[in-house]
């Protein structure tokens, strides 16, 4: 494909309103003068340097900008001190907190108490002072005022010189930071609701209420009609709208017409389709994160936005039974590509699912990558293969597997036509080439929407994911009474023989992509067998993310006060604040809810 040979990629943009939160670091240190402090002052100072430097080095914001460190003037010996550093930390726009210390320190007084902040306090393990008796100490501090933290410590013995981190720390920081990150970013930002509740499901009753106590977020709702009044007044790009009209006609191919003959729509009908779903995409687009192209076209208030983070569009079915269906503009936002560059996914849900999208975003910003929304459709036994197909299961696959399917959003970076270390992936935006754009184009089909669903017509991304990639899945759930909850499920995307594949895919809507998911076995509970995972998961969507990031997704939840049902994570990947074992070290998933119910959302009950 020519026409992205010459793609570029964009540069790092914030395309929100608001800066990018920083990580504060905050040198904690024996503050009694005349021989003990000045004696610990620079080694002190040098491990929070030596933790802004390997942060700085080692971290993005999911929009490619790098993370800022920003280190407290002097170090923290008492109240004092503490004071200045929170002064500098609010002008500087510090989101996330972190204490480091070689040493004994006066634990109360030296303290971060702010309660909406992400906190961990890493105390060094030497023996030549005892960093460890401080962190003890001031996470009971922590602990009895009702202020969440994080503990650090290194595993190993280092000299009192020694300013390198060792890799079970660096771990630890890196999962605290990026969790702590998503948690900042979030905060002040909208979720755009573009229409109501798609068809009774569940997920896309916006509950305000989460948005606003647990994630810091507002809740911006725009009804549908808004689509047809933008296209009809044509408040959009008209530029843009060409080039991207001419992108789409040389890069996305479209395939076979599945409907039957009488309910097929003619060419013209197509080519209006085609020209109608672009100028919804520029819409959406322009609603989420605003554009001021159309304030020089005179529609101030329309070129602002909504500052939205996530959002979702409802489609079906009062707007799909008369117009093109979202599943373009839902495909093309989530991916790292369009006709303006290799540039930061958006995170839209089909069908309004604001709880998927909420995830989806919780995985984009640990992850750095786009985001696949997917029904979690059918779970297929060796026993339903071998009788369908004939072939019988083998490797991963052997104990049979979920077929993931959705007609609307998963991003075409999902095709796994990208390359992370030599296998198939998923990668930030930054690190994409014009080349695995362009396989991931040719893998992709557009196919004219089945009318039995979308009578409007439009169309639907057609593609199969490569097996053998490590991926996530994962969901947020309300439950009255209870609250949020979330659900993890590492696993890996599998290959099966094509005639197998277009059997299999053949006997559901062969248009919409396909991702055949086997999640780790753990022998016991929900992850005894593929089949339990069905059953036990708590929606009809799952949010698909590439790697295993339920470690990280664990730690997120934890800082929101959002517990976690449903995991397969290793107990040595699990980071959670250091007070979760009071509520019951020997039952962790016990002592998560109570926890969680204990503290309560951190942006209000």
């Amino acid at each position: 494909m020519k026409s992205v040979a010459a793609m570029t990629n964009s540069p790092p943009r914030n395309r929100l309103i608001g800066d990018m939160p920083k990580i504060g670091i905050r040198p904690a240190i024996d503050g009694r003068l005349g021989g003990i402090r000045e004696s610990l002052e620079a080694q002190t100072m040098a491990q929070a340097r030596s933790v802004a430097r390997f942060l700085s080095q080692n971290l993005r914001h999911s929009n490619g900008l790098a993370v800022e460190c920003v280190i407290s003037d002097t170090c923290i010996g008492g109240v004092a001190e503490a004071a200045m550093s929170a002064e500098k930390f609010a002008r500087e726009g510090v989101g996330v907190s972190l204490t480091v210390s070689p040493c004994w320190c006066y634990g109360s007084e030296t303290m971060d108490m702010d309660p909406l902040i992400p906190k961990a306090v890493w105390g060094f393990n030497g023996t030549e002072r005892p960093g460890a008796v401080y962190l003890a100490a001031v996470l009971a501090g922590h602990n009895q005022k009702g202020l969440p933290a994080f503990s650090i410590y290194g595993h190993d013995v280092q000299d009192a010189g020694d300013i390198s981190i060792p890799p079970d720390v660096q771990e630890k920081l890196l999962q605290f930071a990026k969790a702590g990150l998503a948690v900042a970013t979030m905060r002040g930002k909208s979720y755009l609701a573009m229409g109501g509740v798609s068809m009774g499901i569940a997920g896309s009753i916006v509950d305000h209420d989460f948005f606003e106590s647990c994630l810091g977020m507002r809740v911006e709702t725009v009804d549908m009609s808004e689509f047809t009044r933008r296209v009809d007044e044509e408040i959009y790009d008209h530029e843009e709208f060409t080039r991207a009209l001419g992108w789409v006609k040389k890069n996305c191919l479209e395939g076979r017409d599945h409907n039957t003959p009488e309910k097929q729509r003619s060419r013209e009908e197509k080519d209006r389709d085609w020209e109608f779903v672009v100028k919804m995409t520029l819409v959406a687009r322009d609603l989420m994160v605003g554009n001021p192209r159309l304030a020089e076209m005179g529609y101030g208030e329309e070129a602002l936005g909504h500052n939205a983070i996530a959002a979702g569009f409802q489609g079906q079915r009062q707007w799909t039974d008369h117009f093109p269906n979202g599943d373009f503009l839902e495909a093309i936002l989530n991916s790292s590509f369009d006709w303006n560059g290799i540039r930061e996914p958006y995170v839209v849900a089909t069908e309004n699912d604001c709880l998927n999208a909420v995830t989806m975003l919780f995985g984009h910003l640990v992850a750095n990558t786009a985001q696949v929304f997917a029904d979690v459709r059918t779970f297929w036994s060796p026993a339903a293969v071998k009788r369908v197909t004939g072939y019988e299961l083998t490797g991963l696959a052997a104990g049979g597997f979920i077929h993931l399917i959705n007609s609307g959003s998963a991003s075409l970076d999902a095709t796994g036509d990208q390359r992370v270390d030599g296998a198939v992936g998923m990668k930030p935006f930054w690190e994409i080439t014009p080349e695995e754009v362009s396989k991931s184009l040719e893998a992709t089909s557009w196919y004219p929407a089945t009318t039995e669903y979308f009578r409007g017509g439009g169309f639907s991304s057609g593609f199969l994911t490569r097996g053998q990639m490590p991926v996530t899945m994962s969901r947020v759930n309300l439950v009255k009474g209870l609250g949020p909850v979330l659900q993890i499920a590492e696993g890996h995307t599998i290959d099966l023989p094509d005639e197998v594949y277009h059997t299999l895919n053949e006997r559901t809507d062969p248009t919409w992509p396909t991702h055949w998911f086997v999640p780790n076995l753990t022998g016991r509970g929900p992850f005894r067998d593929v089949y339990s995972v069905m059953y036990n998961w708590g929606a009809n969507h799952g949010a698909v993310s590439y790697g295993h990031i339920g470690a990280e997704l664990i730690t997120l939840a934890s800082m929101l006060r959002i517990p976690v049902c449903m995991h397969n994570v290793p107990d040595d990947r699990i980071f959670r604040p250091s007070v979760w074992g009071a509520f019951g070290a020997m039952d962790p998933l016990g002592a998560d809810f109570r926890a969680c119910a204990s503290f309560g959302p951190v942006y209000g009950k």
